[in-house]
């Protein structure tokens, strides 16, 4: 038996349970820069319980559709902000939390230009581009202590 997730356009009210979506819809929120530049302010919670935030780069492979999906990771220290550095779209799996573990998941397509920023404690499938360079700038918990719990299904899900 297969178990297959859909996957939906990623839109800030059906991501709104696991995160912020980061794009630059509507109008700015602020022209500046001698009016050469429009600012989307404050657009993510970063929310640590300690530590401080960093930014990291990653490189992840591309990945191809379907896709299997057999772990779910989450990182109760802190959030997590992915932005790539091409224009390429991403996949975003999330879940909510039932008793300590992914309840069922959900997977979001990125349409070129946006980002996400996942709350702490949400389930999340690993990085995911669909494209090279894979290439994202991660901004997220820097500090002491374990931040990382991972959750492996019994049955795979199978994404797209």
């Amino acid at each position: 038996m297969t178990r297959a997730i859909a996957i939906e356009a990623l839109t800030a009210t059906a991501f709104a349970p696991f995160g912020d979506v980061l794009d630059t819809g509507g109008a700015p929120d602020r022209i500046i820069n001698q009016g050469f530049c429009g600012r989307w302010h404050d657009r993510a919670r970063l929310d640590f319980t300690d530590g401080r935030a960093g930014i990291s780069l990653f490189r992840a492979e591309p990945r191809t559709l379907p896709y299997r999906l057999d772990m779910m990771e989450r990182h109760p220290d802190g959030s997590q902000a992915f932005l790539p550095m091409s224009m390429d779209p991403f996949l975003v799996i999330v879940a909510p939390d039932e008793g300590g573990a992914p309840g069922t998941p959900r997977a979001f397509r990125t349409e070129p230009g946006q980002g996400i920023n996942l709350h702490r404690g949400t389930w999340h499938g690993v990085l995911t581009p669909l494209a090279a360079p894979g290439l994202f700038a991660v901004v997220d918990r820097i500090g002491p202590g374990a931040n990382l719990q991972e959750h492996w299904f019994d049955q795979a899900w199978t994404v797209g």
